[in-house]
């Protein structure tokens, strides 16, 4: 992607710093900057469903403030090192691989209101993923200190010129995502099943496209439209980017 594209940005949204360590996070991020010609951004999570591999999860935002520190170290080339409680760097420790830029802008997923405030302080974006719920992103904005921060939703999105067989499909695709994160959005009426139109962006062009809009002014600075996007990836993305974007003026 990195070799036919002139402009876009290019990264992961998010890695996280539980199964894959910040020192490899860091290698991996300064090579795709490398050869993007300094496009590339970062996105970190704490991840879900990690409890599946036995992994230990506790003190995340300790994980996440750790593993920031360490990566931009490594980025800026400063080898004083980083003694954290999770996540050590010992003092003269550089990274193999050539670094284009010093910093590359970072993201930060989340839901949580501690992890929101820390991200306004260190990232450019925040992103709550698995949502389209526009009643939430005032309350997520207001958690962030620093209106220069980005705030970023991203969801399963199935776009498709049959608009009911797009909801059907995003329906059964979403469903493994509302036991993570529904539990976490305060605008919800507790007792209430969550609806799932909240959580996922689905039908025709024009019907996503209308959702997009919504969300922009519901206070959106960027919207990710995310897997499986149709009924085949190709095929969603092309409908994304030929028809979608052109309703957007994008």
């Amino acid at each position: 992607m990195a070799r036919v594209t002139e402009r876009i940005r290019l990264g992961p949204a998010a890695l996280n710093p539980f199964t894959l360590h910040p020192y490899e996070i860091a290698g991996q991020i300064a090579v795709l900057d490398a050869v993007s010609d300094g496009r590339a951004y970062l996105g970190l999570a704490k991840g879900a469903w990690l409890d599946r591999l036995g992994i230990d999860q506790t003190r995340p935002l300790s994980a996440l403030q750790e593993s920031v520190a360490i990566i931009e170290a490594l980025l800026a080339g400063d080898e004083s090192g980083v003694a954290g409680e999770r996540f050590t760097l010992l003092p003269g420790t550089t990274l193999a691989y050539p670094r284009v830029r010093q910093r590359v802008p970072l993201l930060i997923g989340t839901w949580g209101e501690d992890t929101a405030r820390w991200a306004g302080s260190v990232a450019d974006e925040v992103k709550i993923g698995g949502t389209a719920n526009g009643e939430l992103l005032p309350v997520v904005r207001g958690w962030i200190a620093n209106p220069d921060v980005r705030l970023v939703v991203g969801c399963v999105t199935v776009v498709d010129d049959d608009g009911d067989w797009a909801r059907e499909r995003a329906t059964c695709v979403v469903q493994p995502y509302l036991d993570v994160v529904a539990r976490h959005d305060p605008t919800l009426v507790p007792g209430e099943g969550p609806r799932l139109d909240r959580f996922c962006i689905a039908g025709t062009p024009e019907e996503v496209a209308e959702r997009v809009l919504e969300l922009w002014e519901a206070g959106a600075d960027r919207v990710e439209l995310g897997t499986p996007q149709g009924r085949t990836p190709l095929v969603g993305v092309e409908l994304v980017c030929e028809r979608v974007l052109s309703l957007l003026g994008r």
